[in-house]
């Protein structure tokens, strides 16, 4: 759902000129802007080397809950899959930015009592030591989804009439995926000053 309202944005933006998705199935969606590579596992890139080059940022959306899957399984793809995946990358392309969606609720210390904050905190402080033009790990909370999107949960449209009280009870929890996606373009056209973007991070980048 993320990684489809985010590319959303970037093909209605006006400052993206090309746009290159990786996926493990098509899409099947066409645009101008748009180019797609299918692989059969995120674990070996060297396939697509010559193909990824020459990008300004790669917005990492790849990702799972870690509810229903074990320990083991969660820390290999959300943590050794993205490091490999972001390790390539900066080894091609030093000048990249670099956005990951984490989440909110992440533990920087990795040293919490909750399982997977920690091993999301120990990927964005892995991803911080790569030698990238700059990373951004992105922490969006409970998300507006995008509408006319395939992806969506059927969850998320049981509750979206709860989406206003929410935004106010919750400001610093709620976001629209719209804001997320304009906020990650944003941080990579205009900067910003934070390297971890919590909601009102989110909120406020998406303005500008």
């Amino acid at each position: 759902m993320v990684g489809e309202g985010v590319l959303h944005e970037c093909l209605l933006h006006p400052a993206v000129g090309n746009v290159l998705i990786i996926n493990r199935k098509s899409l099947g969606l066409s645009h101008p802007k748009l180019k797609e590579i299918i692989i059969k596992s995120f674990d070996d890139l060297s396939s697509i080397e010559g193909q990824i080059s020459g990008y300004d940022a790669c917005f990492f959306c790849l990702g799972m809950s870690s509810v229903g899957i074990s320990k083991d399984e969660y820390y290999r793809i959300t943590y050794e899959l993205t490091l490999n995946f972001a390790t390539t990358l900066s080894g091609i392309n030093t000048e990249m930015t670099f956005c990951y969606i984490s989440g909110a609720g992440t533990d920087s210390s990795e040293s919490g009592r909750i399982s997977w904050a920690r091993v999301k905190g120990k990927t964005e402080n892995a991803l911080f030591r790569l030698p990238f033009k700059k990373v951004f790990a992105v922490r969006p909370g409970f998300l507006y989804p995008t509408h006319g999107l395939k992806n969506t949960k059927k969850f998320y449209y049981l509750i979206t009439w709860l989406y206003p009280a929410m935004r106010h009870i919750f400001p610093n929890f709620v976001s629209t995926l719209p804001e997320l996606g304009l906020a990650i373009l944003n941080s990579v056209i205009k900067g910003y000053e934070k390297s971890i973007l919590e909601v009102k991070d989110i909120v406020d980048l998406a303005k500008r």
